[in-house]
């Protein structure tokens, strides 16, 4: 009985695993080369376009989630140089992404 929930626990937790595996990846290999591992933009190319800490706290509050979604798809109105990723990511992707940025904010 009990390896059988342990089994069904495992199946349901899967998902969501796998997602927050998926964003990391999409993070790495999207976002992390200007904005950093953390969101600090402490890459070289964030120094250098002076690209904004994202986990700062007055960061975090002043930007809503639809700003965020919208900066991701449409590309940053402040930054030119940040790309729009509507057509290279889903809306799932996006969203994810949101929501691991909001993870980033600095305590």
């Amino acid at each position: 009985m009990m390896k059988r929930f342990a089994l069904m626990m495992s199946l349901c937790l899967a998902p969501a695993a796998h997602a927050a595996d998926d964003v990391v990846e999409v993070w790495k290999a999207k976002c992390k080369s200007c904005h950093g591992d953390t969101g600090k933009a402490d890459t070289k190319m964030g120094k250098k376009e002076s690209i904004t800490d994202m986990s700062q706290p007055a960061w975090q509050a002043a930007q809503s989630d639809a700003d965020i979604r919208v900066a991701i798809a449409d590309g940053s109105p402040r930054n030119t140089k940040m790309k729009a990723f509507k057509d290279k990511l889903t809306a799932a992707q996006i969203d994810a992404l949101v929501g691991y940025i909001r993870t980033m904010k600095a305590k």
